[in-house]
């Protein structure tokens, strides 16, 4: 687990930002809508981000090693990691986040 802690705390930020250049470049294309008023440009830019900052939270704070697996959990739902972003982890990790993360099979 620790070498799975390791890599986690040195990918994330990476992970992240990549995530991040896409919801990124979403928001630019709603600022840059031409169908829509400043106003709603404003606003919806604004629902957007809002939004991508409560899913940031829920999966990024706190980091610990004993909630890691739930943190990559939540990436993995969103979007933000992938089944080949965690090639290089534990097989025990990697079947926890992507086959059977809270144990419901026997």
């Amino acid at each position: 687990m620790e070498s799975d802690w390791k890599k986690y705390s040195a990918k994330v930020d990476a992970w992240r930002d990549r995530y991040l250049a896409g919801r990124n470049a979403r928001i630019i294309r709603m600022l840059t809508d031409s169908k829509k008023s400043e106003t709603e440009r404003f606003w919806d830019a604004l629902a957007a981000m809002e939004k991508e900052a409560k899913t940031l939270r829920q999966c990024l704070d706190p980091h610990s090693r004993s909630k890691m697996w739930m943190h990559l959990v939540m990436m993995r739902n969103v979007g933000m990691i992938t089944k080949e972003d965690l090639a290089e982890f534990s097989e025990e990790l990697q079947k926890q986040v992507f086959e059977d993360p809270f144990g419901t099979r026997g």
